[in-house]
């Protein structure tokens, strides 16, 4: 089938750092009720370990109960206290050298703050399962950012370490990435300032991958 889940792009939530804990996860458990999501990134504010933390523990189950891989932002002992599923380093290849030994080969770790060809190809040195292409925050505009998106697919094209591209604040960016043969794109505020609701926009932007996986095949 031409839209099943793993012949397709697939999508990635983004938790933005700070806001009421107990708001914040009703409204995952809202968008993850929407369709298929494939992983969550918490975000978190460095100068607030303990809110990042506390977000981990209320959004991990939810996440868990769903079958969605949760990630931390920047924090692998937060990661592996909560029990998430791994981590989200855009702090550079130091730290991403150091998540990768950490944690593989049972936990994820994610490469992100890349912004070049060069920056890229010296993430994929470190052997990360995935690679982001811009900003966690850089979903400002209505079509995903120029730069990232051109470096995602240039780099589907000649790895296997599958490339995960921000979105931009319009639900039709996800096919955006999945035309140019992306696996994985992220949504934020698409999702949580949607007006009828996270489910309903999980639920529209799967729609949207899904008819580009039709009309490929």
């Amino acid at each position: 089938m031409a839209n099943e889940i793993d012949t397709r792009c697939r999508l990635c939530l983004v938790m933005p750092a700070g806001g009421d804990v107990e708001a914040s996860a009703g409204m995952l458990a809202e968008a993850l009720s929407g369709g298929d999501v494939a992983s969550l990134i918490i975000a978190g504010n460095p100068d607030d370990p303990a809110g990042l933390e506390a977000k981990a523990e209320a959004m991990v189950p939810l996440a868990h109960a769903r079958g969605v891989a949760a990630l931390i932002h920047n924090d692998i002992r937060i990661a592996q206290r909560t029990g998430a599923d791994g981590v989200h380093i855009d702090s550079g290849p130091v730290d991403l050298a150091a998540a990768v030994a950490a944690l593989h080969p049972n936990r994820i770790a994610g490469a992100a703050g890349v912004k070049s060809r060069h920056d890229a190809l010296l993430a994929g040195e470190a052997e990360p399962d995935y690679v982001f292409f811009g900003r966690l925050d850089g979903d400002g505009g209505d079509r995903i950012f120029a730069p990232a998106l051109e470096l995602a697919a240039w780099w589907s094209s000649i790895t296997v370490i599958p490339a995960l591209v921000m979105g931009a604040r319009s639900l039709a960016s996800v096919g955006e990435a999945a035309r140019a043969g992306i696996p994985f794109v992220a949504l934020s505020r698409a999702v949580w300032g949607h007006e009828r609701g996270p489910a309903t926009a999980v639920a529209e932007a799967c729609r949207h991958l899904d008819a580009v996986a039709e009309a490929v095949t």
